[in-house]
């Protein structure tokens, strides 16, 4: 297989509160990147500063670890101005996350164009293609095993998008 030269080597995973989706999207998809050959940063954030400093929710703790994923140790953190700047792709796990995003990006002076591309987290997954990766913070188990699911589906799809054969 060969990796197509539009492989970025960072990606930032974006939700609300860095403490359901986004942390459980850094690990499954650095492990995944890992076991397809990819060499990249990856790292996650949240549009909003609730639980800055906080470990992720024990209930999404819970089922990554179900799944062989260990967040444990992931600290929740509120994206900067420089995450535009150090990474290559900035995916978004909802709508509203991409459009805080995007007003952040847009604020950012930028003379030479070489800010963080923005992506919805589902735009290269033919499963769940535009869809939101629902936030399972208010929900019930169900909530948090479907945001796996879609997490790695979506993963895959995107590390699929950069590989040829």
């Amino acid at each position: 297989m060969l990796i197509k030269a539009s492989t970025p080597s960072s990606v930032l995973l974006v939700c609300l509160g860095n403490i359901c989706r986004s942390p459980t999207a850094e690990e499954i998809f650095r492990q995944q990147a890992a076991i397809a050959g990819l060499a990249m940063k990856v790292d996650s954030a949240g549009t909003g500063d609730w639980h800055i400093g906080h470990a992720p929710d024990e209930r999404a703790q819970r089922h990554a670890k179900a799944h062989g994923y260990n967040i444990s140790k992931l600290k929740a953190r509120q994206v900067t101005a420089d995450d535009f700047r150090n990474f290559d792709l900035i995916l978004a796990m909802d709508a509203q996350n991409l459009a805080d995003l995007q007003v952040i990006k847009d604020g950012i002076t930028n003379t030479d164009n070489t800010l963080a591309k923005l992506s919805l987290f589902s735009e290269e997954d033919p499963t769940y293609a535009g869809d939101d990766v629902p936030d399972p913070y208010q929900g019930d188990s169900h909530a948090f095993e479907e945001v796996i699911e879609r997490i790695e589906s979506s993963s895959q799809a995107w590390i699929k998008s950069w590989k040829t054969t």
